[in-house]
């Protein structure tokens, strides 16, 4: 089963990556969350240190591009299959960086993804 990083998580419903976190568990995909405080969305428990998860298929960003600086080789470690960019997250630099490392990387939002089956 492919697993999903919700990097950039809050227990604030109101918020997308809060939802995300919601409609991937729905669509009966691992999810892993890392926020800026810990807490836990519907049994997934969001940390706030760069924990070294293994099998990463998809990093869902929901953080604005001068907030992903500070992830850039943590992602790049994780080798994840690809990298979403939600709306508000785009990052060109950060995108060059995934396209070295052989890491592909869509400018998609998350939930309409998951509501068009195209996830």
């Amino acid at each position: 089963m492919k697993k999903t990083l919700v990097l950039g998580a809050s227990e604030n419903p109101d918020r997308y990556s809060n939802i995300a976190i919601k409609r991937l568990l729905n669509k009966g995909i691992d999810v892993v969350a890392i926020g800026i405080k810990t807490g836990e969305v519907d049994g997934v428990k969001m940390e706030i240190i760069k924990k070294k998860f293994v099998d990463i298929d998809t990093v869902t960003l929901y953080l604005s591009a001068k907030n992903q600086v500070e992830y850039y080789n943590y992602i790049l470690s994780l080798k994840p299959n690809r990298v979403l960019f939600n709306p508000g997250t785009e990052n060109s630099d950060f995108e060059a960086l995934l396209t070295k490392n052989g890491i592909s990387f869509e400018r998609a939002c998350t939930l309409v993804l998951l509501s068009l089956g195209k996830y």
